[in-house]
């Protein structure tokens, strides 16, 4: 059965797009720890982030570290801070999560954005992503 990601990746569940090319994709949490946390993805469904290939490893890293400038620059922070969980989706992913303490990171307190507040804080992302990071 197709992961909540997979079915995002397929077009038949909305998300808030930050941005996507032919392998991966970056979308906002729906439930964030802090504003502007994104998740980034493989297009392609594998469990865990260790049993993608090298290849595939490496470039969702290298995705999520052309993502985390545009993040920096949209929501105030001190830091983007980077997390790999891997147990609430069988689906490979990133957090992404503007952070400016430890507290800002707790998993267990996720906030609940509007539609609007989450649209203002997707454009805001998209707004300050050069066109090399989709294309790279």
């Amino acid at each position: 059965m197709a992961s909540i990601f997979t079915k995002i990746v397929n077009g038949e569940i909305p998300a808030y797009k930050i941005a996507e090319n032919e392998d991966f994709l970056a979308f906002l949490d729906v439930n964030p720890c802090a504003p502007g946390h994104t998740l980034v993805i493989p297009k392609k469904e594998v469990d865990s982030i260790f049993d993608l290939s090298d290849e595939l490893y490496l470039g969702l890293m290298a995705f999520a570290k052309r993502i985390e400038p545009a993040i920096r620059q949209s929501v105030p922070c001190k830091r983007v801070a980077v997390a790999v969980i891997g147990l609430e989706v069988p689906h490979a992913h990133v957090h992404l999560i503007p952070i400016s303490s430890l507290a800002d990171m707790d998993f267990t307190k996720k906030n609940s954005p509007t539609p609007q507040q989450l649209t203002a804080v997707a454009s805001r992302i998209q707004a300050n992503i050069p066109l090399s990071v989709l294309n790279g």
